[in-house]
């Protein structure tokens, strides 16, 4: 992690379940920014590890962790986790107190969330669905892009505390909509990676030093966040991290699902997504989803 100023806060007691790629620097962000954190995570040891490496607490469940916070975050892998840790005798809700929020971080379902929203406010819980943009970097920097969905007074009480790793929060209507501006954000990345690859590609075929070229069209028209940081990787072939193409596929689902729900038409996303498939079905699911450019041939690399 970089170092990062946080802002003057009141300290919160909070729970943060899941400690993945994502949720792991972000809730040591909010450990370091003075609040009282307590994790929970299906596998302990990483959650041994967080607390050795930040302070604060673990619990053996989500509810344990929930138990008297006053938000709890979540950031799990898809809608069967999210129910698995909020749903039930062990999961978030049987442990929070009525009045308390629960933050959804995870890329979902834009329909769990409504579902889960309502089971909250039977509870009397706020609730928040609140995807991220950034990737791993903007986690451990703490400068991530969050997407939410929820009511307007329920978010501006949490934003200061979100503030501990998001550098934009932005409310876009009621619960779900979060999720639903999540999906345009990777329905521009897949078309985004895609031309990047092919243009990579064209080059090296074409004899031109390519790290020179990204050097020259970052500063013009042609620049976008993947050609700043990734463009280089991926005339190297380097593409052993970052956002995993296991996980994009999932949110591509995720987008084609609602897509059909909604009437809309996904050619570029449809066909970027079948790429994907194939770099899975060569063992390459764990690579970063730059490694599109790894179909492509390349005479001159």
């Amino acid at each position: 992690m970089t170092e990062k100023t946080y802002q003057a806060v009141t300290r919160q007691k909070v729970a943060f379940i899941g400690l993945g790629t994502m949720g792991y620097p972000m809730a040591g962000h909010l450990q370091k920014a003075g609040h009282d954190v307590c994790v929970y995570n299906r596998t302990g040891v990483k959650a041994d590890r967080w607390v050795e490496e930040f302070g604060g607490r673990k619990a053996v469940t989500p509810c344990e962790a929930a138990r008297d916070a006053q938000i709890v975050f979540a950031c799990v892998g898809n809608d069967d986790d999210l129910r698995s840790v909020v749903l039930g005798k062990t999961g978030a809700f049987a442990g929070m107190k009525e009045g308390a929020v629960f933050v959804d971080h995870t890329t979902a379902s834009a329909n769990v969330e409504r579902e889960l929203s309502a089971k909250a406010r039977e509870l009397k819980l706020g609730f928040v669905d609140a995807p991220v943009s950034g990737g791993q970097a903007g986690a451990e920097n703490g400068c991530l892009t969050i997407l939410c969905g929820g009511e307007s007074e329920t978010i501006d009480a949490i934003r200061p505390v979100m503030t501990a790793y998001g550098a934009a929060i932005t409310r876009f209507g009621d619960c779900g909509a979060g999720q639903l501006a999540k999906m345009v954000n990777q329905i521009c990345i897949a078309g985004c990676v895609q031309g990047l690859a092919e243009a990579l590609a064209f080059g090296m075929n074409a004899g031109l030093d390519m790290h020179q070229v990204l050097a020259a069209i970052g500063k013009g028209a042609a620049s976008s966040w993947q050609l700043l940081n990734r463009g280089d990787t991926m005339v190297d072939g380097q593409f052993d991290f970052g956002f995993a193409v296991d996980w994009m596929r999932k949110d591509l689902g995720i987008v084609q699902d609602e897509a059909r729900r909604n009437g809309s038409e996904l050619p570029v996303t449809e066909m970027v997504d079948r790429f994907y498939e194939e770099i899975q079905q060569k063992g390459g699911g764990r690579m970063d989803t730059s490694s599109l450019i790894t179909r492509l041939p390349k005479q001159n690399s």
